[in-house]
């Protein structure tokens, strides 16, 4: 028996945990290690592996809008990076809500702190396109201008003018 097939017959194991054997093709009623004579010890037999996650959706409760926020301030406050940065944004606006002006402010200073001036242009542009209206947005940027100005944020709107406004013919 070659190396291979010793290495398939060992790993094979248990076949009722993982795989299922084809039902059409008739076995033997002997292992294939007991046909060969071999005697080798199953480790895998013994444990039920699997790829696949459990689903444990039904465990958690609802978040509140409350505890959402708290939970991103706290992220954005422990930020190090900019990956952390763009991956806590991301989930943050993957979310089916606005997120309140106290996480945009969190996240502006963990921009601030990582030295990320296009991610903090950024998140007002997130802002402009999760909110309903031009009215919202004008509320945050009410809300969050001392901190803008703090930090030294200009909108894109301010450093991009609208192509209309600038070329007049």
């Amino acid at each position: 028996m070659s190396a291979s097939s010793l290495l398939r017959v060992a790993a094979r194991g248990s076949t009722t945990a993982f795989f299922r054997p084809n039902t059409l093709v008739v076995r033997s009623q002997a292992p294939l290690a007991a046909r060969a004579g071999l005697v080798v010890p199953s480790l895998l037999a013994a444990s039920n592996f699997s790829t696949s996650a459990r689903l444990r959706s039904g465990e958690h409760a609802e978040e509140t809008f409350e505890e959402f926020t708290a939970r991103y301030e706290k992220e954005f406050e422990g930020v190090q990076d900019v990956f952390e940065l763009q991956r806590n944004l991301n989930n943050a606006f993957a979310y089916d809500l606005v997120p309140s002006p106290t996480v945009i402010a969190a996240a502006l200073k963990a921009a601030r702190r990582v030295n990320d001036f296009p991610t903090a242009v950024r998140v007002f542009e997130g802002i402009k396109a999760k909110v309903e209206n031009k009215g919202q947005y004008q509320q945050y940027l009410d809300e969050l201008k001392p901190l803008r100005e703090e930090l030294g944020i200009t909108l894109k709107e301010d450093l991009y003018p609208e192509a209309g406004d600038k070329i007049s013919n």
